[in-house]
């Protein structure tokens, strides 16, 4: 169930991240869980706290405690500053300090409406085409594809670390740390 998207919105989104990273031999975005990771990007204060900053120090994944299990809670001003680059300024004052900003929220919302509810249904040619279309909107969902596809599963992207996997990423080693063979070689 979607955090922040309708489950039409959240059918786009899967099929838009499919189509910047495909599967082939090799999992991509849909088996990643990157439409998830966007997801709980644009809702991440519908949780208790805010799904923006994974504990620490370590994962779990090597030793230690897996700490990157529980999320912290956020300052003011940090909560501030995160709920406007999402939800954007809204007209709020204390949002607007530095003039109007448009949140992750609305452009989300706009470029979705722009590729059309129609989006998952259509074939890979159409979809194409309408992506290249919206350039702006594409480029701002690709580097979330890319966050999601390859960054820490805790937020909810690289499903049991198949990114990580796919570019041989052992992930965060903390607190075994690298050997100088694994930093010395190409």
């Amino acid at each position: 169930m979607p955090a922040y998207f309708s489950d039409d919105q959240f059918r786009v989104v899967e099929a838009i991240c499919a189509r910047l990273i495909p599967t082939d031999d090799d999992p991509g975005a849909t088996e990643a869980g990157v439409a998830h990771y966007i997801d709980g990007l644009l809702g991440a204060f519908t949780f208790d706290p805010p799904r923006i900053w994974a504990g620490g120090a370590f994962s779990g994944r090597f030793g230690g405690s897996p700490g990157f299990a529980s999320f912290h809670r956020l300052a003011p001003l940090d909560e501030l500053a995160w709920r406007t680059r999402i939800e954007g300024s809204l007209g709020m004052p204390e949002r607007e300090w530095n003039g109007p900003v448009e949140g992750l929220q609305e452009k989300y919302a706009a470029g979705l409406d722009e590729l059309g509810a129609d989006f998952a249904d259509v074939g890979a040619q159409e979809q194409d085409r309408r992506l290249r279309q919206q350039r702006e909107f594409t480029q701002l969902v690709y580097e979330h594809a890319c966050e999601g596809m390859y960054g820490p599963p805790e937020y909810g992207g690289n499903r049991k670390c198949v990114g990580w996997s796919y570019i041989d990423f052992a992930g965060d080693v903390q607190p075994r740390g690298y050997s100088d063979d694994e930093v010395s070689q190409p």
